[in-house]
């Protein structure tokens, strides 16, 4: 099955890459434009959904005024099917977690920059078991989740806390769409999951989360990352959207009427209510200054982490045919590099979170 997911990730990228070729042929050569156009897309969860708000409200066009371009917005259902446009070429910039980042644009060879590091996981992602409240309960168990995602990160350092590993246990490969339906039938017995869907678990009878993301702080990381070349050739790109994201972040921590209305369009584009969406800010580690994403980023503990991911991704087959081990693709930090240094392919980079936390933007 992992092998089978692994090839289905390959052809999806390499069929999106073949669309935007297509698209490009039919169309023929673009019209030539006042202002270079790029394009942006996303997709729902806590982290996320500031950017449709900053969309809805001009403060990306702004943005993208001010430094001469213009920044389409587009929100893709389908989370994976976004980074896989991304790396195909039809996006110049995607959120996607860190895990994602390395395991498929780098490892597909799309040089990419972690241009905003916007948030960690700090208790939306989690493991519950029913009829049981203790995490060495789960031994022997099967445990539905979404195969070669964070949740199967997630379990993995779980169990390696209680001294034990994936071969303790049976990884039951459910969509995302099918783990609410799946834990309230009598089989299964755990899951593991992220927000909304977490909550709705945990609600259910017998329930108990025994595991979270808080218990691993800051290694399921939410990015906004970029085409490196692209942004390397359109600076400004780097400069509007940065720009853009901190004016966004100052007003969701507005106390008047300006904040509410934020998180209740927030709340709005996440499918729940004001409350539903700060219960999920409460387990999610915001960087709402740009100063404390720089440190963040400039860190000896993301280095640490990154290493910790690739790890996990080679022993799952996800960095590529052939990757030797878990430094084959390297992952540049502020800190230094993890894995092969003539071999960079996913790069931390907070030079435009530090010019935003300096006011030069």
């Amino acid at each position: 099955m992992k092998l089978y997911s692994s090839v289905l990730r390959k052809i999806s990228t390499r069929l999106a890459l073949a669309a935007t070729l297509c698209l490009t042929l039919i169309s023929g050569p673009a019209l030539a434009e006042d202002k270079p156009t790029f394009r942006l897309a996303w997709s729902i969860y806590v982290g996320w959904v500031p950017w449709d708000y900053g969309n809805s409200e001009g403060i990306i066009k702004k943005w993208a005024d001010k430094y001469g371009i213009e920044i389409e917005v587009v929100q893709v259902n389908d989370y994976i099917e976004s980074i896989n446009q991304y790396t195909a070429g039809a996006f110049d910039a995607t959120v996607m977690t860190n895990m994602d980042a390395l395991t498929i644009p780098a490892a597909s060879g799309v040089d990419s920059t972690a241009l905003i590091v916007g948030d960690f996981s700090n208790g939306n992602d989690g493991i519950v078991l029913k009829d049981a409240a203790e995490l060495a309960d789960i031994k022997g168990q099967r445990v539905n989740l979404v195969e070669l995602s964070v949740s199967h990160y997630l379990l993995a350092r779980a169990l390696e806390s209680v001294g034990m590993s994936e071969r303790d246990v049976t990884v039951v490969n459910t969509a995302d769409a099918d783990l609410v339906s799946a834990f309230a039938t009598k089989d299964v017995t755990s899951v593991t999951t992220w927000n909304p869907l977490l909550a709705e678990i945990v609600s259910m009878p017998n329930a108990s989360k025994v595991f979270d993301s808080s218990q691993i702080p800051g290694e399921i990381i939410d990015l906004l990352v970029v085409n490196s070349d692209t942004l390397a050739q359109n600076p400004e790109l780097g400069k509007a959207l940065t720009g853009a994201w901190y004016e966004i972040m100052s007003q969701m921590q507005m106390d008047d009427e300006v904040g509410t209305k934020a998180l209740e369009f927030m709340a709005a584009s996440s499918g729940t209510d004001l409350a539903g969406y700060k219960a999920q800010l409460d387990s999610t580690k915001m960087f709402y200054q740009p100063a404390d994403a720089v440190t963040f980023t400039e860190s000896e503990t993301l280095k640490d982490t990154m290493g910790k991911v690739a790890e996990f991704s080679f022993k799952h087959g996800l960095l590529g045919e052939g990757a030797p081990d878990a430094g084959f693709i390297g992952i540049e930090t502020p800190a230094g590099v993890f894995g092969d240094s003539s071999h960079v392919l996913l790069r931390f980079n907070p030079t435009f979170m530090d010019m935003a936390a300096k006011g030069e933007l």
